[in-house]
């Protein structure tokens, strides 16, 4: 590797409370001298960066015009080649739903060092930030982290996820939640399978609904919760300690 060659720094930046950031990943935006930051990332984070660096927002978020990918990888790709420590921040992890994965690919192909900072994925974050253990020794002996927003529009075999016997955690889920509810149901779930849906999570604006597989769809409509939101269906969701601020319809006995 070229002595001009810089880094990039992939890092995740947790589900939303600042105080999930590791301390790797302080330690990283403290040596960036440039910051892609995505759309979701609390703000907040920044304060962890060195006086006068260069902060570029480049957001996605479903339903919004979003950077476009390539344009963020040849950003990374550019500021790494004249030197430069790039720090990548993504909300959650990098690697879950992030497209870290492609990015490492790009910038592996490119001859950029690349290092990897694992974040508390809001698939995990969220629903402890309601007291709901995605895992239970009694009640789920797995989790599958799903989006409901796929690339070709198909989605994911929502029927074998109805069978599969572990807590479903949907990422990207929300546009599709009456569809996804009703093919869950037609693959087998019960209908009164425990469900909630938690926006903005680990945040003090976070807003929650506990409710069933069946009523999930209509109590979300009717709390006016939206994204960024994580969905989490099955039995663990009834053990959900909703906060005085957080909007509760319904709980599951």
């Amino acid at each position: 590797m070229g002595a001009n060659r810089g880094k990039v720094y992939l890092i995740g930046a947790g589900p939303g409370d600042v105080e999930l950031l590791t301390l790797k990943a302080v330690r990283a935006l403290g040596e960036a001298q440039v910051v892609l930051v995505d759309e979701l990332v609390n703000p907040a984070v920044l304060r962890f960066a060195r006086p006068g660096v260069r902060v570029i927002p480049v957001g996605k978020r479903g339903g919004c015009r979003s950077t476009p990918q390539a344009l963020i990888e040849r950003l990374m790709v550019r500021y790494a080649r004249r030197g430069w420590v790039v720090a990548r921040v993504k909300g959650g992890d990098p690697f879950v739903f992030g497209r870290g994965g492609e990015e490492l690919q790009t910038l592996a192909r490119a001859g950029i060092e690349v290092e990897v900072v694992s974040g508390v994925t809001a698939g995990i974050g969220g629903p402890a930030a309601l007291g709901i253990p995605v895992t239970h020794r009694d009640l789920a002996h797995g989790v599958t982290l799903v989006t409901g927003h796929t690339c070709d529009g198909g989605g994911p075999d929502w029927a074998a996820l109805a069978r599969c016997g572990t807590t479903l955690v949907i990422y990207m889920g929300m546009a599709r939640l009456p569809f996804i509810a009703q093919a869950l149901m037609a693959g087998g779930l019960a209908a009164d399978t425990p469900a909630a849906a938690i926006q903005s999570a680990t945040l003090p604006d976070e807003r929650a609904v506990v409710s069933t597989l069946e009523r999930l769809a209509a109590d979300v409509q009717a709390a006016g919760i939206g994204s960024p939101a994580i969905v989490v269906i099955g039995r663990v969701a009834a053990l959900a300690k909703l906060p005085a601020h957080a909007a509760l319809l319904r709980e599951v006995a």
